[in-house]
């Protein structure tokens, strides 16, 4: 029996022990489509029993000078916290997961009537394990390993998928597309790229004569209730080749709905606004069932399964990701990513906060055990003191 098997065995045995408990509920929307796909590596350097907390990173490609390396490999601690930061200035991690990126959000006046959601992008910087602002980028999402970013520019949609090397901050290369994409998402394993298309952009918004957000004042914007997205990329990331897909616009009540691949990698999905709240497609886009892993999983309110495949984390519980049993309850408000496959990373409140209020957190399953990640949130949904995070492996 190798190192991975023992690794795998071990955490399967420990999963097992864990008594079921009633799940609890929060809902956050917005990080879904790339905490999903965080996975672990199978190199994990766990199998060694006496070993209580260990560094665990993506193997290092020898570079002959440290210059070269990566801040993420430069720093190898399985745990690497500010608690005192919010939103975070410098790197935070968790076993093979760490903060790849975060965003602010802010509507930007375009007419009278109208404005454009904008998103804020702080990077981690490659180079100093800082996150670092950037206004180039309308949308971006972190391939795992966090070399490599594909980025969209400005004026949704584009018809081009920039490949930004994280380590120079120089785009390295472009891939053309003929029909206009808003949304990219990294498969698992990097390899490929699913580029959603819309005919207009998703992230416009029009005044409405109410209160949305609850201020006091009718000044507000909301987004269309018009679905314009009309299909998808499945792109191979190493020649830039890649075939298009049309689906047409469902009843889904979200302008933005972006495509996301499967824990596997072999189909993608996209979240719906009733049941069954995910369909999923094969490659040639034709709609497919569930895979039997996914089944109790949900696009907007959880981690999805965990790295060996045999947990879901949703609805503030841990569940059999088959059977949908409850394993284990999820302290915090919502998951957000798996670490492996007994930690997960979850926005938390402190006694006496809301979900306004919460900082991220690594949970054990089974334990209480906590470790606090990030400072707290600032303010309501929209609020300048809210970021919304992404992950990648590291």
């Amino acid at each position: 029996m190798n190192v991975d098997e023992l690794v795998r065995d071990s955490l399967r045995e420990q999963a097992t022990e864990l008594m079921p408990v009633p799940p609890g509920f929060a809902d956050r929307v917005l990080t879904a489509r790339r905490r999903r796909r965080t996975r672990t590596l199978a190199s994990v350097a766990a199998a060694t029993a006496a070993v209580v907390a260990i560094a665990v990173a993506v193997p290092m490609l020898e570079s002959g000078k440290d210059g070269d390396r990566l801040a993420t490999e430069m720093n190898e601690s399985d745990v690497i916290a500010h608690p005192d930061q919010s939103p975070p200035r410098d790197m935070i991690a968790a076993g093979d997961v760490a903060l790849a990126a975060y965003y602010t959000r802010k509507n930007v006046k375009q007419t009278d009537d109208r404005a454009v959601g904008v998103r804020e992008y702080r990077l981690l910087d490659q180079k100093t394990g800082k996150y670092e602002k950037t206004t180039k980028w309308s949308f971006v999402d972190i391939a795992p390993g966090m070399r490599t970013a594909a980025v969209l520019e400005k004026d949704l949609p584009t018809q081009r998928i920039g490949l930004l090397n994280l380590l120079t901050g120089e785009v390295e290369r472009w891939i053309p597309v003929d029909r206009g994409v808003a949304g990219v998402s990294f498969s698992p394993d990097g390899g490929k790229l699913v580029a959603t298309t819309y005919k207009t952009n998703p992230d416009l918004r029009f005044k409405v004569d109410y209160d949305s957000d609850g201020d006091g004042k009718n000044n507000d914007y909301d987004q269309s209730h018009d679905q314009p997205r009309n299909g998808f990329y499945v792109i191979d990331v190493a020649t830039g080749k890649g075939s298009w897909s049309e689906v047409p616009a469902g009843d889904e009540s979200n302008a933005r709905q972006d495509f996301a691949f499967s824990h596997d990698g072999k189909l993608v999905y996209a979240g719906l606004s009733s049941e069954p709240h995910m369909q999923y497609y094969d490659f040639e886009g034709n709609k497919v069932d569930k895979p039997a892993n996914e089944k109790y999983t949900h696009w907007f309110n959880d981690a999805g399964v965990s790295p060996n495949g045999k947990l879901a984390a949703t609805n503030g519980a841990v569940l059999d990701a088959y059977t949908g049993e409850q394993i284990a309850k999820v302290r915090g408000y919502e998951p957000l990513a798996w670490v492996d496959d007994e930690r997960l990373i979850v926005w938390y409140s402190e006694p006496g906060q809301n979900e306004h209020h919460n900082r991220l957190v690594v949970v054990t399953i089974g334990s209480d055990k906590l470790v606090r990640l990030s400072g707290a949130l600032k303010g309501n949904d929209g609020a300048p003191g809210q970021w919304t995070p992404i992950f990648a492996e590291r």
